[in-house]
């Protein structure tokens, strides 16, 4: 019987896995245009190769649905068992918090490790905003602004992926430590979104690469502020 508990948590896990690990981009690609995204572009199965090889309109279906993943294993698929699941608050977090962050985290983990395409995903930053939704909310917002900013400056879109990453934690630590905001279970949650961006950073440490060496590939229509600078 005290198996239970933890029995019901690992079913959430793994049907939120499941729900991370639905290859969008590759699905689209396959039914849609006839050819696996992974041959083409950048290989990646990310919203950034979809915008790039798929076109605008199935981009952002791409991105939509991927963001959709997290939200939906954060909102729906952790409530699954609501009641049921007691961690004797062994951490500053509500229960339910808790399990929202182990079924965002799965979510993540299986659009990064997908098992419907031999455990090689997409980059994570979608589906980890989706998780941030129920998680997180302010610092999505504030992330969202950090992205565009970065993206209409500089045309990459994982620079933009990087930036907002690694300004999760920190707008986290300032509201708090700056402006005295309150945060239910901060000083747990802050070391999560910092754990959280080290793993996105980590995933684009390819792009990295190429954005140090000038081969990164740049979307030129995107840098609006730059454009209209030199009009």
């Amino acid at each position: 019987m005290e198996m239970e508990p933890v029995i019901r948590l690992i079913i959430i896990a793994v049907l939120c896995y499941v729900v991370g690990s639905i290859p969008t981009a590759v699905i689209v690609s396959k039914r849609v245009f006839g050819f696996d995204i992974r041959e083409r572009g950048s290989g990646n199965m990310g919203s950034t190769n979809a915008f790039r090889v798929l076109g605008k309109k199935w981009g952002i279906t791409v991105q939509v649905v991927d963001i959709l993943k997290g939200v939906f294993a954060v909102v729906v698929l952790s409530h699954l068992f609501e009641g049921n699941i007691p961690f004797n608050h062994y951490t500053s977090f509500t229960d339910e918090t808790v399990v929202k962050i182990i079924a965002g985290v799965s979510a993540v983990l299986g659009h990064v490790f997908s098992v419907f395409v031999g455990f090689k995903g997409g980059k994570g930053i979608n589906t980890a905003a989706g998780m941030l939704v129920g998680i997180a909310p302010v610092e999505v917002g504030i992330i969202v602004g950090v992205f565009l900013l970065t993206v209409f400056t500089s045309g990459y879109i994982s620079l933009g992926s990087i930036f907002a990453a690694l300004a999760l934690p920190t707008s986290m630590a300032v509201r708090h430590n700056v402006f005295g905001a309150e945060i239910q279970g901060y000083h747990t949650i802050i070391y999560f979104l910092i754990a959280l961006a080290v793993f996105v950073v980590y995933t684009h440490r390819t792009n990295i690469g190429r954005l140090m060496s000038g081969n990164e590939s740049r979307f030129e229509k995107l840098r609006i502020f730059v454009r209209n600078r030199r009009q």
